[in-house]
C-alpha cells in the first residue's frame, strides 16, 4: 500500500474534508475517532455522527483540526467560498530547490494555461486549475518572505 501525498488532498465537500482530516491524523498521528473526541471534549457518539452528516458545529472546526494536525476543513470552506487559500510561509530561506519548483510550476501551469485557451473543450480543467493554485502558493510563499524582509519583525 502507497502512503497518501496529504499535500496534495483536496476535499471535495464538507463531509469529504472532515473525512480527510479523521484519515490524516490516523495515518500520520496513530490517532482514532475515540482519542480525536477525547482530545476536542466532546463523546465520540457526537464526533461519529458529524463526520457522518457533515453537521460539525461551526465552532468546533479549529479545534478538530487542531487535534487533526490538519486543516482540511477550513480550506474546503474558503475555496466553497471562492477564496483561494495559501498557506502562510514559514520565514526559512529559499533554497534553489525551492527557486527552482517556483519555476517548474510557473511553466506546468503556463503550459496548461496555453492549451486551455487554444482549445477549452479538451484541456483538462482541473490539472490547469490545480497548476494554477499551485503556482500561486509558491509566489505567495516568496512574497511574504519579501515583505517580511522590508519590514523585519523587532525582538523586545
Amino acid at each position: 500500500m502507497t502512503r497518501r501525498n496529504w499535500k496534495h488532498a483536496r476535499a471535495n465537500s464538507l463531509v469529504h474534508a472532515l473525512r480527510l482530516c479523521k484519515e490524516f491524523a490516523r495515518d500520520r498521528h496513530n490517532l482514532s475517532v475515540e482519542r480525536i473526541a477525547d482530545r476536542m471534549g466532546v463523546t465520540d457518539d457526537n464526533l461519529y455522527k458529524w463526520l457522518g452528516t457533515g453537521r460539525m458545529p461551526a465552532i468546533l472546526i479549529p479545534t478538530y483540526e487542531l487535534a487533526c494536525g490538519c486543516h482540511f476543513v477550513s480550506d474546503w470552506l474558503s475555496a466553497s467560498a471562492g477564496r483561494l487559500v495559501v498557506p502562510m510561509p514559514t520565514g526559512r530561506g529559499a533554497t534553489e530547490a525551492d527557486l527552482l519548483a517556483v519555476n517548474s510550476s510557473c511553466a506546468a501551469a503556463l503550459d496548461l494555461l496555453t492549451k486551455f485557451y487554444a482549445d477549452p473543450a479538451s484541456a483538462d480543467l482541473a490539472a490547469t486549475a490545480d497548476a494554477l493554485r499551485v503556482h500561486l502558493e509558491h509566489v505567495a510563499f516568496h512574497h511574504h518572505n519579501v515583505a517580511r524582509y522590508a519590514a523585519p519583525e523587532l525582538e523586545f
